[in-house]
């Protein structure tokens, strides 16, 4: 499998950034750069790897706080999420304050993503599914080779993203897992943003919020 990652919890609300590189080429991103950077960059310097590009699944604080000071200090682009979290970003540090974290450096993302786009890493392409209704513009990154999807809080083992921030809305969370996430199969292992793995087959079979999708 030349796509490989490691998850990494960050910040107090422990939120798994995970750090996806290449194989072959040893180039990498990193994929929720919430917060606690040394920890971060510790594990790229300690696989021996070439950090590229920042992606974002979304504009919550434990998701994106860390990704402008990580982007300036390194000099890398910031891609993602999609144009619906821009009120996210720009609340950055309004977050900060309610939440309780460091200052987040404001940002504006290098590249905006859209439903159907390609995000790729050394020779590792992964698809971008717009997936809103934890928050408007959360999307989410789909490796057909190595049958792995890291969908922020869209989805996690035994639950759902929550739906009562601004933006959110149940009906359209549970469209985009059924109509964007199932069709990536039922054997797709996904790396969710709080929380151990799962599969989507074992989701649809056991999550008490999706029973019958």
């Amino acid at each position: 499998m030349p796509l490989h990652y490691r998850t990494i919890p960050v910040t107090p609300f422990a939120q798994n950034a995970s750090l996806v590189f290449c194989d072959a080429t040893r180039k990498a991103a990193l994929i929720d750069p919430g917060g606690d950077l040394p920890q971060l960059l510790a594990a790229v310097d300690e696989l021996g790897v070439e950090l590229e590009q920042i992606w974002l699944t979304h504009a919550h604080i434990d998701h994106a706080g860390g990704a402008g000071e990580l982007a300036r200090t390194r000099g890398l682009p910031i891609v993602g999420p999609h144009p619906g979290d821009k009120f996210w970003i720009d609340a950055l540090a309004e977050q900060s304050r309610m939440f309780g974290f460091a200052p987040a450096e404001a940002f504006t993302p290098t590249r905006w993503l859209a439903d159907g786009d390609q995000v790729t890493v050394g020779e590792c392409t992964l698809d971008v599914r717009h997936c809103p209704g934890h928050t408007p513009g959360h999307v989410v990154f789909h490796s057909v080779q190595a049958q792995r999807a890291f969908v922020g809080d869209v989805l996690f083992a035994g639950s759902i993203g929550r739906t009562d921030f601004p933006g959110g809305d149940f009906d359209t969370l549970i469209a985009s897992i059924t109509q964007r996430l199932w069709p990536m199969g039922d054997d797709t292992v996904f790396i969710p943003g709080h929380g151990p793995e799962s599969s989507f087959g074992r989701e649809r079979r056991f999550n008490p919020y999706l029973s019958g999708t």
